[in-house]
């Protein structure tokens, strides 16, 4: 049971899931979403906007096309595409995330700066709520990865750790 941070492209994470920080719709335009949907296939997205409205604070599983995982969770963040937030909305991102994931039963699961791109939360800010909230499930999965290409939120994700 570990919390663990790497730099590397969420897209090419192997794990049982990556958690997409989506918006309500579904829609998978930019940032992490935008990635997830260029490389694992466009019917990641179709079967996410099948499942709206997903409201902030809940989550749902869709197939992970190509990319090397079982699913990819998507947590919204916020309720319109590229939407500025609040960093509570990425407390409670994480949570859905995480609460799906040990209904789902998986062992690992890889979580990226969820809020910090598009949603206009600070870097650190964003990290210290994903840290705490993955805290609090650290004994239900073998590892949560908190996942990102950039050096700016590994950094902040390796103080909070």
């Amino acid at each position: 049971m570990a919390i663990v941070v790497k730099k590397e492209d969420l897209t090419k994470t192997v794990c049982d899931a990556i958690v997409n920080p989506a918006n309500s719709h579904g829609y998978m335009g930019g940032g992490v979403a935008g990635a997830i949907k260029r490389v694992g296939g466009i019917e990641i997205e179709k079967e996410a906007v099948s499942k709206a409205p997903i409201p902030v604070g809940s989550a749902i599983f869709t197939t992970p096309g190509s990319l090397p995982c079982r699913f990819v969770i998507h947590a919204p963040t916020m309720k319109q595409p590229a939407m500025k937030i609040g960093v509570g909305n990425v407390r409670l991102a994480t949570t859905a995330a995480l609460i799906l994931g040990v209904e789902l039963k998986l062992k690992t699961i890889a979580i990226p700066g969820m809020g910090a791109g598009v949603g206009g939360v600070p870097v650190n800010a964003a990290a210290r709520e994903i840290v705490n909230v993955a805290k609090k499930y650290e004994d239900k999965f073998e590892t949560i990865m908190l996942v990102d290409r950039n050096d700016d939120m590994i950094y902040a994700f390796s103080k909070y750790v």
